[in-house]
């Protein structure tokens, strides 16, 4: 027993790092392609909280990295570049295009591994210049799949473990230690989507249900703030004011969704009978809801933040 703990944690250690690193190696194949175009992209199309919200959903989307672009908004607004009430555009965007990478990888695409790594390497040795980049990116992705394919087999064995049934059972039983639970693996990973895609992985295996599944969503969007919060460390007021603004979003979020769990988690079911796509399905609505909440208020809600950060006393 102690020794098939021990297979699958290595195995599960080895899938989570190589998910990590498939990850960074697409975002950094996409950022390459821009190479240091992104502050001025950020900076240039932020004026308006739609501009804004549009441009951090995009450009999370494109690099598959919410915490990337909060941090560069921070920077942003450390330097005078851009200015607070801007920002929160983006860091409401953020929150929205971190949901398409999880949407993608929510559905069976093993069969594309294979091609992937073969156009992977054919692109990166044949093409030149920031376009070779374009086969980083591909490479990236096919070794996120090959990652989750070593979470899944190394979840298999433990399935059949009555500690490991008894505790997600308990987890699913009082969703708080869901929440509580995701937002602990997420700042400590510092990935929201592997968390996701690991809670996936689980409810695909049924090893927990949809309503634990979503409680660890839910803490996973807690855990994602953490980067922003230390990225703002030792940083500008207004660059102070940006992080909070991104956990008040969504530790209020996940405070408004919580009591109404059961419902949502209907709700995700009138989309899909996979129940992969539904986790995958209430981390989007999640996101999207928080989100477009917020969005007409954003002037507002700007000066609650000041308001809960003033400057200080002279």
């Amino acid at each position: 027993m102690v020794q098939l703990f021990w297979k699958s944690f290595l195995l599960l250690a080895l899938g989570l790092s190589g998910f990590l690193a498939g990850m960074w190696i697409m975002r950094t194949g996409m950022e390459r392609m821009a190479l240091d175009r992104l502050p001025d992209l950020i900076g240039r199309f932020v004026k308006t909280p739609t501009r804004g919200l549009v441009t951090g959903t995009v450009l999370t989307a494109l690099i598959h990295s919410s915490a990337g672009v909060s941090i560069i908004s921070i920077g942003l607004v450390s330097a005078g570049v851009m200015t607070f009430a801007d920002s929160l555009g983006v860091i409401l965007g953020t929150n929205i295009g971190t949901t398409i990478t999880t949407q993608m990888l929510s559905f069976d695409l093993d069969a594309l591994i294979l091609p992937s790594l073969v156009l992977g390497v054919l692109l990166s040795l044949l093409l030149r210049g920031k376009y070779k980049y374009i086969g980083l990116a591909v490479l990236g992705f096919a070794a996120i799949f090959l990652a989750l394919e070593l979470i899944e087999r190394a979840l298999q064995p433990l399935s059949q473990t009555d500690w490991f049934k008894s505790f997600l059972s308990e987890s699913a039983q009082h969703p708080l230690l869901g929440v509580l639970a995701g937002c602990l693996l997420t700042a400590i990973i510092t990935s929201s989507t592997a968390t996701t895609m690991l809670t996936i992985v689980l409810a695909g295996q049924g090893l927990i249900g949809l309503e634990g599944a979503i409680a660890i969503v839910l803490g996973n969007n807690i855990g994602t703030c953490v980067t922003s919060v230390i990225a703002a460390i030792g940083q500008p007021l207004n660059a102070k004011r940006v992080a909070l603004a991104h956990v008040i979003l969504n530790v209020f979020g996940v405070v408004l969704f919580l009591p109404f769990l059961t419902g949502f988690a209907d709700l995700c079911r009138l989309f899909s009978d996979n129940i992969s796509v539904q986790v995958a399905t209430s981390h989007l609505l999640f996101n999207l809801i928080s989100s477009l909440a917020v969005w007409p208020f954003t002037k507002w809600y700007a000066s609650l933040v000041i308001w809960l950060m003033p400057e200080p006393v002279k």
